[in-house]
């Protein structure tokens, strides 16, 4: 089942929305410059990997605008390639192809049937 995992808000001008954000709605918010991206926190993190620290909301990011218009929701996926294939033939444009973040995950963007951005995202399993 592909939950949601993660949401991208795109910015014209990142440290604004930042300032929004955080002042508006209360997030915790850690610039990135080196991705050009700014983790948004929507509720209590581990400071120590990033992960919410409580039920009921996710995390997510700011991000500059680019290709990614409007705010978009991350679905947790098995592959990524074989959901974007599988989107694909379902009538899906790919916005953004199949991206590694770090040591993290996978991630691509398609549109839905009415035009809309999703990303799909595929953890990588950490070595035991």
């Amino acid at each position: 089942m592909g939950k949601v995992v993660h949401f991208e808000v795109p910015a014209d001008d990142m440290a604004r929305a930042s300032k929004f954000y955080a002042d508006v709605f209360g997030w915790h918010n850690i610039p990135m410059p080196q991705m050009n991206y700014t983790m948004a926190h929507s509720g209590p993190t581990d400071d120590t990997n990033g992960m919410p620290q409580a039920a009921g909301f996710i995390n997510g990011g700011i991000m500059q605008r680019k290709d990614i218009k409007s705010p978009t929701i991350v679905l947790d996926v098995p592959n990524v390639d074989a959901a974007v294939e599988k989107a694909v033939v379902a009538g899906s444009k790919v916005i953004r192809p199949k991206v590694k973040v770090g040591d993290m995950g996978y991630v691509a963007y398609v549109t839905d049937s009415e035009g809309n951005t999703i990303g799909v995202w595929e953890t990588i399993p950490k070595a035991s």
